[in-house]
């Protein structure tokens, strides 16, 4: 069940920006966002869809590709892109673009993630090419299957914390 913990705004006339806080440092929350494995645990969306492809190649010109399937209707939804910018831990850049184009355009997503108190602040700014693929993407239902996914990350964090500390 998703706990609505993910924050959405609009900013400008082409910006989308999320923030969540998640109870880890952000060298757990970097790996948790960026090696496949750990990502095939958590990235899922509304309940029923798997992950069943998850390629990372991390590095400035490297691409990244995630394949959606819904378990029971079959249906697949698939994205890909290339990382623009990449400093551990603090910033991730990259292009996004889907195969069943449901908003004009491409958007670059940067995410930021800073750490107080060993609590990660998490902020992903998409930019999109126009303000009306933002306004599509706005009213779309992505809080729900971003929201949930990011409440499964919590789990995958506390693993990876109690991992790291055994």
């Amino acid at each position: 069940m998703y706990h609505h913990t993910l924050g959405i705004e609009t900013r400008g006339k082409r910006d989308l920006v999320m923030t969540r806080r998640f109870n880890a440092g952000k060298e757990l929350v970097f790996r948790a966002l960026t090696e496949p494995h750990l990502v095939k645990r958590w990235l899922l969306g509304p309940e029923g869809w798997v992950l069943k492809t998850c390629e990372i190649d991390l590095r400035v010109g490297g691409a990244y590709r995630y394949v959606w399937q819904h378990a029971g209707r079959g249906d697949e939804m698939g994205m890909g892109g290339t990382y623009l910018d990449i400093d551990r831990p603090d910033r991730i850049v990259h292009s996004e673009i889907f195969d069943q184009s449901w908003y004009p355009g491409t958007a670059v997503v940067t995410t930021r993630l800073s750490e107080a108190d060993g609590v990660t602040t998490f902020e992903a700014t998409i930019t999109y090419e126009s303000e009306e693929a933002r306004n599509i993407v706005a009213a779309s239902p992505m809080r729900e299957g971003a929201g949930a996914s990011y409440d499964r990350l919590d789990g995958v964090l506390e693993d990876l914390a109690a991992e790291t500390a055994g």
